[in-house]
């Protein structure tokens, strides 16, 4: 696309914070979401990792929880996205997409499978052959889930988002059924790329993401 072309596309505020406390994040997309509510604002995505932390969907059961609900191994949220318990940890690219889908689709299916297509693209350009599975939401490798979604939307804006799993250490998935999936494995991009980190997979993220959603990023300055 020319440079032209790119002017002339609609554009979104990108934050790249690095290592964020959940809770903080949290706060940040409800924040940015109200703020839809009262005034016409830009598209945001924030591109985060956060310290080891569990969270359950609106819904979601604690039957797919290997620990005590009252004494988690980390922090747990119960949180106003869909779908059922997954982990965040350091060497997980986290992206939240604030979107007004009024501007895009509005439509939960298509925004879902946008999403999923952003990680497929993302891994493509790393050699790794990604899909999806009937049925499933995510981003899989055969039968390894490398990429978790769950969103919530309401008035036609978008919070929570996707979970890429780059680099992270495996483990705090085995205290839970992921997504309340428990014939299927977890896994990550460093299987396929041995070393590779955070750090790199952020600019590839943010092109597929650019593409996907036509939409062109600019850099921004930390939230207030």
């Amino acid at each position: 696309m020319g440079r032209d072309q790119q002017a002339d596309q609609p554009f979104c505020e990108v934050y790249t914070l690095g290592l964020v406390p959940y809770a903080d994040a949290w706060n940040l997309q409800k924040s940015w979401v109200s703020r839809h509510r009262q005034s016409p604002q830009p598209d945001r995505l924030l591109l985060v990792e956060h310290p080891p932390v569990y969270t359950l969907g609106q819904g979601s059961t604690t039957e797919n929880l290997k620990f005590l609900e009252s004494n988690p191994p980390h922090p747990l949220f119960r949180i106003e996205r869909g779908g059922e318990v997954t982990h965040h940890c350091p060497g997980q690219l986290v992206g939240y997409p604030i979107l007004d889908l009024k501007r895009h689709q509005t439509d939960l299916h298509w925004y879902l499978r946008q999403l999923e297509e952003v990680v497929i693209q993302t891994l493509a350009t790393l050699g790794i052959h990604a899909t999806r599975q009937p049925g499933l939401t995510g981003v899989w490798v055969g039968d390894t889930k490398l990429a978790a979604i769950g969103i919530k939307v309401s008035r036609w804006i978008t919070m929570h988002g996707f979970a890429l799993n780059v680099c992270p250490d495996l483990a705090g998935f085995e205290a839970i059924i992921p997504c309340g999936i428990a014939d299927k494995a977890v896994g990550s991009v460093a299987q396929f790329c041995p070393g590779i980190t955070v750090a790199e997979v952020v600019p590839l993220v943010k092109q597929s993401f650019s593409e996907v959603f036509s939409l062109r990023l600019v850099e921004a300055p930390h939230p207030e």
